[in-house]
């Protein structure tokens, strides 16, 4: 057996245990996420949210597709061993705009809020070009 082989195989190997650790995270994640929607819902105050259990559970709801999606990408990279620039862009722009969701403007820092505007123009001029140009799943 050639040291190649070895090295894939032991590749493999690193790559189902990541994949199935990442699938565990995920799975906890969304458990978590019914835990929080149903105590909001129906425990703390029946049937109504105040307006910063709304943000928190849509911040979790976020936070939970990102793990989604990055498993996605992870189990893509891991078959076709190519990264889907597009689908990270998408990762990056929704993981800014959860952050931006959950941002406290009265106390925000100026200088933070054009940073996260800059990074998403950037982001998004980024996706449009990619569009434009026709570049699919690379």
């Amino acid at each position: 057996m050639d040291s190649n082989d070895v090295l894939k195989q032991y590749e493999k190997i690193v790559y189902r245990i990541i994949i199935a650790l990442f699938a565990l995270i995920v799975a906890f994640s969304i458990g978590e996420l019914i835990y929080i929607v149903f105590i909001s819902l129906f425990v703390n105050s029946p049937l109504l949210l105040e307006q910063g259990e709304l943000l928190g559970i849509f911040g979790y709801f976020l936070l939970v597709l990102i793990g989604v999606e990055l498993l996605s990408v992870t189990a893509a990279y891991i078959n076709e061993k190519v990264i889907h620039v597009e689908v990270v862009i998408i990762i990056a722009i929704i993981a800014v705009a959860r952050g931006i969701i959950l941002l406290d403007t009265g106390t925000a820092n100026p200088v933070n809020m054009f940073g996260s505007a800059a990074i998403i123009f950037t982001l998004c001029t980024g996706y449009y070009f990619l569009k434009k140009g026709g570049v699919r799943n690379q």
